[in-house]
């Protein structure tokens, strides 16, 4: 069954994703080092641009492996507060959070408002600190991110 078409103005986002339409372009890292200047801050909407899979030197491997000719990113986050955060994305790819060196467990799954642009949402539980976002698998050279406390 096909999705319905989108209207020609569409339902304004939840408050929490407002800041979706006003994303500014943001190279991701590649490798570790690259972290230094890319950083994505909740509530701010980012698109990455991504690298190739095969230049990819994740932090960690990804939980699931990106297809050849496939685009991947990283980007480093802070958070301020405890709490579920939501990593939105603008299109199917896979998504890991890091913290401490580790994979950090999702704590739910989703998609987003239907003709919003956010396909996919997915929940982990953070604490203050520092974390790295890492994307996978997409088959598109860009992305956008927005992390947003749930609320």
């Amino acid at each position: 069954m096909a999705a319905p078409a989108c209207p020609a103005t569409p339902e304004p986002l939840p408050p929490a994703f407002a800041a979706w339409p006003n994303a500014t372009t943001l190279t991701s890292a590649s490798d570790r080092p690259g972290l230094a200047a890319a950083k994505v801050a909740p509530g701010e909407a980012e698109t990455l641009e991504l690298h190739p899979a095969a230049e990819m030197h994740y932090a960690l491997a990804p939980a699931k492996p990106a297809a050849a000719g496939s685009f991947g990113g990283m980007a480093a986050l802070h958070v301020t507060a405890p709490g579920t955060y939501r990593v939105a994305l603008s299109s199917g790819a896979w998504v890991d959070l890091l913290g401490n060196g580790q994979f950090l467990p999702s704590a739910g799954h989703g998609h987003g408002p239907a003709c919003s642009g956010i396909r996919k949402i997915v929940d982990f539980a953070l604490q203050p600190g520092d974390y790295v976002l890492q994307v996978a698998g997409s088959t598109a050279a860009t992305i956008t991110v927005l992390v947003v406390p749930q609320g």
